[in-house]
């Protein structure tokens, strides 16, 4: 039986509603069967549903918040059953999941994990407390849950986490600097290992290659400085370990007018 290419999209949009129009672009110009958004930054009602059935995504999961956060799954494909968890318990919107109606199943899990602030110390930075609890969390929730070999799960989303070296453009200078600590790095290794997730994107660009999602505002030249870090991934359980064909980062997308900080990832998927 021949398998169908199912195209996933994750991107930290920082406001859908500031960015509809570039959400409208990516949609059009490379046709994703699931977009995921991540900080969305609007409550469930004043979500942008016309823009999206417009362009032909009809079946659409949202976890809204007003002002922060929040999540969003749009897609081509009918959904059999969504999902939203309150991870930590303090109402953030950072968690939606769908199940896609497509033969053999398949769910998809998009997250927005707490920044963590700028100081990684818990024990004077809440936001970082904040952080690893929700990493914890995550890891037991999987863990919990593990289905050997047989579940077909792809987890996306802006996990606010550069693991690998050469996911920052300077390893030893941001050892202590939030999103490359070796605690938050441990701490995404021990998730990684509660369900056996297979890192796409490094399934395509290997770990002595430098590869990044997110440039910070900061930088006046964004593009010649490229100060940049891995900060959005994808993973999939080992039921899809070869499923992935193909994987592209948009960079172009940072120089967008009133670009997010983040850009698009976008994997394709024999399923």
């Amino acid at each position: 039986m021949s398998k169908r290419k199912l195209k996933i999209a994750t991107w930290n949009i920082n406001s859908v509603r500031l960015r509809i129009e570039l959400v409208k672009d990516l949609l059009a110009s490379e046709k994703p069967d699931v977009l995921c958004l991540q900080e969305i930054k609007c409550v469930d009602d004043a979500f942008p549903l016309k823009d999206f059935h417009k362009a032909g995504y009809e079946h659409i999961a949202i976890h809204g918040q007003k002002g922060y956060h929040g999540v969003a799954i749009v897609s081509r494909i009918p959904f059999t059953r969504s999902d939203k968890r309150d991870f930590c318990d303090k109402g953030d919107a950072r968690h939606v999941s769908v199940d896609l109606d497509i033969p053999g199943g398949l769910t998809v899990h998009n997250f927005y994990v707490p920044a963590g602030g700028d100081e990684p110390d818990r024990e004077v930075n809440e936001k970082f407390g904040h952080k690893l609890d929700f990493l914890q969390e995550m890891t037991d929730w999987y863990t919990s849950h593990k289905k050997k070999d047989t579940s077909r799960m792809v987890l996306v989303g802006d996990l606010n986490i550069a693991p690998l070296e050469n996911d920052v453009w300077d390893h030893k200078k941001l050892l202590k600097v939030v999103s490359h600590t070796p605690l938050e790095v441990e701490m995404m290794n021990r998730l990684i290992a509660s369900h056996s997730w297979i890192d796409v994107m490094r399934q395509f660009v290997p770990e002595n290659e430098k590869l990044y999602s997110w440039w910070s505002y900061r930088a006046k030249d964004w593009d010649a400085a490229d100060k940049g870090r891995r900060l959005d991934h994808v993973w999939v359980t080992p039921a899809l370990k070869d499923a992935a064909k193909e994987m592209k980062i948009i960079r172009e997308a940072r120089g967008w007018e009133r670009a997010s900080d983040h850009v698009p990832v976008i994997v394709t998927l024999a399923v």
